[in-house]
């Protein structure tokens, strides 16, 4: 079952807390969800049960094999994210008994990556 915007609005403020304590992270909105950018590049959007999505998550950068190792590991928490996934992006569930030290982990993971820009 969904969650109601008011058991979302704990679960986006503590993502909130995690990105923005991270150097050079802004927020906005992006395709009509919170997102958040280093260095004008997005490393993190929250899905609201986009499209009909079973859950509430985030979907974040992650560096390389990142995604198939989370995936595989725990498909429980984690998920291969449309649109984004094709990239090595993971999908992060937070309605579900979410460990935060894992997804802190995750998101300062791919804040790193994007901050470092793409190798040439």
């Amino acid at each position: 079952m969904p969650l109601t915007a008011r058991q979302r609005k704990p679960l986006l403020e503590r993502i909130r807390k995690i990105c923005l304590a991270l150097p050079d992270t802004s927020e906005k909105l992006s395709h009509g969800e919170q997102a958040f950018f280093v260095k004008g590049r997005a490393f993190l959007n929250m899905d609201t049960y986009h499209h009909g999505s079973a859950h509430y998550s985030a979907w974040v950068a992650a560096p390389l094999g990142a995604q198939d190792v989370l995936t595989k590991s725990d498909p429980d928490r984690f998920f291969v994210p449309p649109y984004v996934g094709h990239r090595g992006w993971v999908g992060v569930i937070l309605d579900s008994d979410p460990d935060w030290d894992q997804i802190a982990q995750v998101i300062e993971d791919g804040h790193a990556q994007v901050a470092a820009g793409r190798k040439r």
